[in-house]
């Protein structure tokens, strides 16, 4: 398979060791959003910018190249690229996270809100933990997983950062140097606590679910997620 890096910062680094050790090839690799020729990739996994993912998505699409998008940050223009996939013909899965535990932690999380749902004596709140070097707050898997509840129950309106609301599910966000990745979901009582976490050792979970994401994506086209590659929920 040969692959076109979009976005080659620590996690492009890393991708690309997955995918070689994996036997693939990686024909491109940048982090610009042009200057590059998309067509002489099978694949394409995009780990860029916010400002860039839609520019590149896009420019698969219209090439006929599936594409990975993990990057943040632009979701404002996801309905649209959707459009566009669709227009095109195109392949496209969008993760916040391609960690595999992760997406099973997704799933973990929908079942327990809902067997949570309407006992009103546990309050609901989140944490994650991320490295430094993490500049969105809350991060988008926290979100997926705040939205997941939010879906699941009827008591909350939205998220909010850092604060407590009573329409609202309190993310606590935390930046500390060398942490991957820690997600943690409490329902607590005046009387108990029930408590999930997922802690990422590394970036390579990331990595390799992106790969094994694209290698399930291609010779497809349609608008996939996780839960297909997983074959889950």
């Amino acid at each position: 398979m040969k692959i076109a890096l979009l976005g080659y910062g620590k996690m492009g680094k890393i991708i690309e060791q997955v995918a070689i050790n994996r036997g693939h090839e990686i024909v491109i690799k940048t982090s610009e959003e042009d200057g590059y020729d998309i067509t002489d990739a099978d694949i394409a996994i995009d780990f860029s910018v916010p400002t860039a993912a839609f520019f590149n998505i896009v420019n698969c699409f219209k090439h006929q190249i599936p594409v990975i998008s993990g990057t943040t940050g632009w979701l404002h223009n996801y309905d649209k690229a959707i459009e566009i996939c669709k227009d095109e013909n195109g392949a496209f899965i969008y993760a916040s996270n391609f960690s595999l535990g992760v997406n099973i932690f997704f799933e973990l999380n929908s079942h327990l809100a809902k067997l949570m749902n309407g006992l009103e004596q546990y309050h609901v709140s989140m944490e994650e933990i991320h490295h430094t070097q993490k500049l969105d707050a809350p991060s988008g898997t926290a979100i997926t997983l705040a939205e997941s509840i939010i879906n699941k129950q009827g008591r909350y309106s939205n998220w909010s950062l850092d604060e407590n609301r009573e329409d609202a599910l309190s993310i606590k966000a935390k930046r500390i140097e060398n942490i991957p990745g820690t997600h943690i979901v409490n329902y607590k009582s005046e009387t108990d606590s029930i408590k999930i976490e997922h802690e990422a050792h590394n970036r390579e979970g990331f990595a390799l679910g992106a790969v094994i994401a694209a290698e399930w994506l291609l010779g497809k086209t349609g608008v996939y997620t996780m839960k297909d590659v997983l074959n889950i929920g």
